[in-house]
């Protein structure tokens, strides 16, 4: 898999692009942010990141590629969810509407099995011939489950029950922010959740993302588990390389969705 893409990262506060080397798994050009729409309905949302593409059209040709996340649950191009995003998404045909505002083909998926990918392709869990389960901590808890390099998508596994609670509202960062806690005193909580995800899926390796895997170091060491943890690679890169990826790779597999 070759050549130039284009990577687009729908977030709750900014949507991020930015032309990808698939050779080499980095930013190709300067990254573009412009700030998500404060209402964020799918053609307001749609409007800017068709900005976005716009900005890079000099650069791109018929045949470039353009992946798009979501911070929602995709399938067969539908969103099904709503993650910090307009509610006004949930069973909305997410691909139907970037496609007649941007004017070309998208790929679109979930933004954590975008960072996934990512991070198996060109982060910390490159070249491993096993099951990885990649979490990103945000203000709430991603994933993505990649088995022998194939991606499982959609997994969801910020929300499994853990002691009678949604796990993110109990173990995100975004917890750890708005009750002022201390890492000793979050340290805990992210315990009680990667021994209770070990326990359902037993992976060769947890990979941890979002914003505070930069911290890593003041947390990881801290929790005991049979399975491998360690520090997302590409950071805030990630989603964005991730969708450049999927989406050459939906080109390469148009079958597999």
């Amino acid at each position: 898999m070759t050549g130039l893409v284009l990577g687009i990262d729908i977030g709750g506060s900014g949507i991020k692009g930015a032309l990808v080397d698939l050779n080499v798994g980095d930013f190709a050009s300067e990254r573009v942010r412009i700030p998500t729409p404060k209402k964020s309905t799918p053609e307001k949302v749609a409007a800017v990141t068709a900005r976005i593409v716009q900005h890079f059209a000099d650069q791109l040709d018929d045949t470039t590629p353009i992946g798009v996340t979501i911070p929602a649950v995709v399938t067969h191009g539908v969103v099904r969810t709503a993650a910090n995003i307009d509610k006004a998404w949930i069973d909305a045909d997410g691909k139907k509407i970037f496609e007649e505002v941007i004017g070309r083909p998208i790929t679109l998926m979930n933004d954590a099995d975008a960072a996934g990918v990512a991070e198996v392709q060109y982060g910390a869990a490159k070249g491993h011939p096993g099951f990885v389960l990649v979490t990103t901590l945000g203000t709430g808890i991603g994933s993505a489950i990649i088995n022998r390099g194939v991606l499982v998508p959609n997994t969801e596994l910020g929300h499994i029950e853990l002691d009678g609670h949604d796990a993110e509202t109990q173990a995100s960062s975004g917890v750890k922010s708005k009750l002022g806690l201390s890492y000793s005193e979050w340290i805990p909580r992210l315990q009680r959740y990667y021994s209770h995800v070990e326990g359902l899926f037993w992976p060769d390796l947890f990979v941890v993302g979002g914003g505070i895997s930069k911290n890593a170091s003041k947390f990881l060491p801290k929790l005991k588990l049979k399975t491998p943890i360690v520090a997302a690679e590409l950071k805030n890169r990630a989603g964005i390389i991730g969708a450049a990826w999927m989406a050459a790779d939906s080109l390469e597999n148009p079958d597999v969705v």
